[in-house]
């Protein structure tokens, strides 16, 4: 089948995708990889299709025209997809996904390769075409005006051009081998199993995937219903997928690990329906009880997502709310799931086990924490445990955890920071006891020593700008004298010795084997129900989201940063990443903290990382620099490059 033609019946309505395909997956290189294959007329796969009643299965965007018959693309997605937006310029209706990551495509004359557009490298170049405007236009219109360009060596190679174009062009005339599956009135779900079969040789689908597109052969809206929950927890701060809801229902309906489970015939449209809507609301309790008993209310401190299927399906067995005593216990279990990294490995498995300790046990709390305990040995808190040095460690949330609950002060209102709080001016914040520039001026030259976990506490925004890079030995003091104990409860230690810069690392240690007591009281407080019943507080997934940002030198660089986020917004481009850390592969160690980064680029895929590094040492720009960001050391310096190369060079 000719891809012209493919494009046109796509339009009409004739060739469609059913609702049980998952959206656009690719990426540019994937994209630049078909489109460089093409041109070199390589092999790119056939396409498989299914020609059946318009009535008997669901399809997503323009409707067939004809009342009768409508042919389903079931293999071959990504790439047509791909094709119609750059031969178009435009994604076809039934798209879902980022439509940047196909268009703005170019073809370099000269080298005979496909980028995406990069203003520096392309504006003034008449050799880099755009792919979209050669489709539309032909190449005999885009290339015609090489023969008599004032550049002689342009002119020369004329012929050449052209040649080059009418390749490209007649991508679009490219036949595709089309199979198709016989029968039109075959049962929709032989068809998704045999998409299933397919696709799983082309860009991989997940169990999840594949359970969805079995779902979404008897219920074509599944897919769309469970994108409103999982946007709906997007917008309270929370990052989930399908296959992580599919997890939850599958752990409710049948209480089982196993995708294959759902694909069952006795878990019918209905049940699947019922199972989502029982999840979402077992997952809005799990969500509020970690978040007001634990303090972990959004997804830069919520770790370990992977156990959140089982408490649903604890919750869900119930018939009413245990007590807190109980869900106290259930808590305990999750916290240790953090601790030891129960779901870093197989999560089958291991969701397998705890389950069955669900399913099968009197006492299923204690069945779980037995889980844990079977395979740590011990659930004791260390000192050394708290040797780590980046917000992604599995302590960073212990810490955040006991600041909420354990009753730690702000060091200037003296008020517990424990509730969910309000207003920008009030939100936690990371805050390095010790400032990291002091720390530098004083020989501690190595991020992780900067970073360390011992080193970090959260204080209110408001504060922690107030604060700015004192001395600890100087406002300790003060705040000490303003709020007695208000140091204790950060376990911060209290000997003023420690206090002082030279004496860093004894303080860093003295620190440690203060939050490992607090973590192991803390934790047994957990076990045993003895942590007081929470206040009422708001519903944490209609909340306003408090992220915790990392600290920054000054009042002057946080405003200057702010500043240019909110720049940045108003030009329509993302805000950035607030103390983006860059982790070391091999170490899993903290290399460098960048104040406000873009890794993937201010427009994904079209320019380098870039980052605004604000008064930071030589080590940090070379270490940036070596992980291929672009950085600035001003505002300034940033803007001008953005409105150059960014928004001028569209």
């Amino acid at each position: 089948m000719n891809l012209s033609y493919i494009l046109e019946q796509i339009e009409h309505g004739s060739i469609a995708l059913p609702t049980f395909q998952r959206g656009y997956v690719w990426y540019r290189k994937d994209v630049r990889e078909l489109m460089r294959s093409l041109y070199r007329r390589y092999p790119v796969g056939g396409l498989l299709m299914w020609k059946t009643l318009s009535n008997r299965v669901k399809t997503r965007g323009a409707q067939p025209h004809s009342s009768e018959m409508v042919t389903l693309l079931l293999d071959g997605q990504q790439r047509i997809t791909t094709l119609y937006g750059i031969i178009r310029g435009r994604p076809p209706e039934y798209f879902d996904g980022d439509s940047s990551r196909f268009l703005n495509l170019y073809f370099s004359l000269e080298t005979e390769e496909f980028e995406f557009y990069q203003p520096i490298r392309m504006r003034d170049d008449p050799l880099w075409i755009n792919v979209t405007e050669l489709f539309q236009k032909g190449a005999i219109a885009v290339g015609t005006h090489f023969f008599n360009h004032p550049d002689a060596s342009l002119q020369a190679n004329s012929q050449n051009y052209l040649e080059r174009l009418n390749a490209v062009e007649k991508i679009k005339e490219r036949p595709f081998h089309v199979d198709n599956i016989d029968g039109v009135n075959m049962p929709v779900s032989r068809v998704v199993e045999i998409f299933n079969a397919v696709n799983s040789s082309g860009t991989e689908l997940s169990q999840g995937d594949l359970a969805l597109a079995k779902i979404g052969a008897d219920w074509p809206e599944a897919r769309a219903e469970m994108r409103k929950r999982l946007a709906k927890w997007e917008a309270a701060g929370y990052a989930f997928d399908y296959d992580w809801l599919l997890r939850c229902i599958n752990a409710i309906l049948t209480g089982h690990s196993d995708f294959e489970e759902l694909s069952k015939p006795e878990n019918t449209p209905q049940l699947i329906q019922d199972g989502l809507k029982r999840a979402e609301r077992q997952i809005d309790t799990a969500l509020n009880l970690i978040g007001s008993r634990l303090g972990l209310a959004d997804k830069s401190v919520l770790r370990s997502p992977n156990s959140i299927p089982a408490i649903v399906r604890f919750l869900d067995n119930e018939t009413s709310l245990p007590s807190y005593k109980i869900l106290d216990r259930l808590l305990y279990w999750y916290v240790h799931t953090i601790l030891w990294g129960r779901y870093s490995g197989s999560t089958e498995t291991v969701m397998r086990q705890d389950l069955i300790a669900i399913n099968e046990n009197d006492d299923p709390v204690t069945g779980l924490i037995e889980r844990v305990r079977l395979n740590r040995g011990h659930l004791r808190v260390e000192p050394h445990d708290f040797d780590v040095a980046t917000s992604r460690s599995r302590f960073f949330p212990m810490l955040y955890m006991m600041t909420r609950v354990y009753g730690s002060r702000d060091f200037d209102s003296g008020v517990e920071l424990k509730n969910l709080l309000l207003g920008s001016m009030n939100r936690l914040e990371r805050h390095h006891l010790f400032p990291k520039a002091l720390l530098s001026k004083q020989g501690f030259s190595a991020v992780y020593e900067r970073n360390a976990l011992a080193n970090f506490t959260f204080l209110t925004k408001i504060t922690n700008l107030q604060i700015s890079a004192r001395k600890p030995v100087e406002y300790f003091a003060e705040v000490e004298e303003k709020h007695p104990g208000v140091l204790s409860s950060h376990w911060i230690p209290e000997d003023p010795v420690l206090w002082k810069v030279e004496n860093y690392r004894d303080f860093l240690a003295s620190r440690r084997a203060l939050l490992a007591d607090a973590a192991n009281s803390f934790l047994n407080q957990l076990l045993h129900g003895t942590i007081p019943d929470s206040p009422a507080v708001e519903t944490i997934v209609e909340r306003e989201i408090s992220p915790v940002p990392a600290s920054v030198a000054s009042a002057q660089e946080e405003a200057e940063l702010n500043e240019m986020m909110d720049w940045m917004e108003a030009k329509g481009l993302p805000r950035g990443e607030f103390g983006f850390e860059l982790v070391d592969g091999e170490s899993n160690e903290v290399s460098a903290v960048l104040d406000l980064a873009w890794p993937r680029g201010i427009q994904e895929g079209l320019s380098k990382p870039v980052a605004l590094l604000l008064d930071e040492s030589e080590e940090t720009l070379e270490i940036a620099n070596s992980r291929d960001f672009r950085y600035f050391t001003s505002s300034e310096r940033l803007k001008s490059y953005v409105l150059r190369e960014i928004i001028n060079g569209k």
